[in-house]
């Protein structure tokens, strides 16, 4: 935003008129939305009476702020001070009149039209748009914005404004349909999709739609194979670091989710949402064809393959097909009597009439350990 000077100036105020920043286009009828945009910025500059300063009793070259009453150096600072307080954007996108607070904010966000991506990584020659220097802090290991609540640190300033929501429980962000709230904008967007049914992300492979690029990027590694999580423990590889992480809670036996009602811990939130369905008795997943309710999404898409005849799963020795992956016959047998030591497929000795066969009738089998 420049300014020039104004010869309208009272003695000891400097005063400053401020010029459209689209001199590049002065000739051209602006958008309704941007010429509203100016005409209110104008005002912010003038008072009432225009031969009268709006800082009257200030030294030279101080600027007050009548909403905060702070004191800024210069008039652009004051300019900027006063768009907080009237939540006005004043640099509008020609393409599509989308409003920033700042030219250099405007000039990055224009860069996603024109897909120019001048700044380039020298550790990973990745290209972006702008803040390059947050990107670099991922191979210097950077993070210099510390929580004063639990004091975990965060590469950019936006991430720790964000983080800093779930302690103080704000949710800024609400849903026109449903009323539910998110920490940020971006969370928003994506749980509007589940009311619009918009899927912006296709896969070039197969044409299956996402509703989000994550979700489309962990898909497309069914095609490509691609695993790049590997466990520092074992060696196995994952499509995801979440999937990574709940791994390694084999090793190291961590269960951090617990049940408040029996205690049981878990070592995932949706392992521990499934089991609380349990004592609060919600089946929310009814099949369609029979009504029959069932407590997980997985358990309900196996059940309406008794409706549909479905068996995606056949067996690469005999060509036979199951309705589960579980039940492809490997010859291998799991799970062993703790009295007998005679090996069962499955976790269910009764239904081979193994279970009457020792003292009190009790169901006794283990899982056996892999050599």
């Amino acid at each position: 935003l420049a300014f020039v000077k104004s010869p309208r100036m009272s003695s000891g105020i400097a005063f400053e008129e401020p010029v459209p920043y689209v001199q590049e286009n002065i000739m051209k009828p602006l958008p309704v939305r941007q010429e509203e945009i100016m005409i209110n910025d104008e005002a912010l500059h003038f008072s009432e009476n225009p031969e009268e300063p709006e800082n009257p009793g200030l030294s030279s070259g101080t600027f007050l702020c009548p909403e905060s009453e702070k004191c800024l150096s210069t008039n652009g600072s004051l300019g900027k001070q006063r768009r907080v307080h009237v939540g006005k954007k004043l640099f509008a996108c020609s393409e599509c009149e989308k409003c920033l607070t700042s030219k250099s904010k405007l000039t990055v966000h224009e860069r996603i039209h024109t897909g120019e991506k001048p700044f380039n990584c020298s550790e990973c020659g990745k290209c972006f748009r702008g803040y390059l220097t947050v990107h670099e802090r991922i191979h210097t290991g950077e993070q210099p914005f510390v929580c004063s609540e639990c004091g975990k640190s965060f590469k950019a300033k936006i991430e720790l404004t964000l983080h800093g929501r779930i302690h103080t429980g704000e949710k800024p962000f609400a849903c026109s349909e449903c009323g539910k709230s998110f920490i940020n904008k971006s969370h928003l967007t994506v749980h509007e999709r589940i009311h619009t049914g918009e899927k912006p992300f296709p896969c070039s492979e197969c044409e299956k739609c996402f509703s989000t690029k994550v979700k489309l990027t962990l898909h497309e590694r069914t095609h490509t194979g691609e695993k790049p999580f590997n466990c520092s423990e074992c060696g196995k590889c994952f499509k995801s670091k979440p999937n990574l992480t709940l791994h390694e809670r084999i090793h190291t036996g961590e269960k951090p989710f617990a049940c408040s009602e029996c205690g049981k811990c878990f070592k995932s939130k949706i392992n521990l949402t499934f089991h609380e369905r349990i004592h609060t008795g919600e089946n929310p997943f009814a099949c369609s064809e029979c009504d029959k309710c069932f407590r997980t999404k997985a358990e309900l898409t196996v059940h309406e393959r008794i409706h549909s005849g479905e068996k995606p799963f056949a067996c690469s020795e005999c060509e036979k097909c199951f309705k589960r992956k579980g039940e492809i016959h490997t010859g291998e047998k799991p799970y062993a009597c703790s009295e007998c030591g005679k090996c069962f497929k499955s976790k269910e000795p009764r239904q081979l009439g193994h279970g009457g066969c020792h003292s009190k009738g009790l169901t006794m089998f283990k899982v056996k350990k892999k050599n």
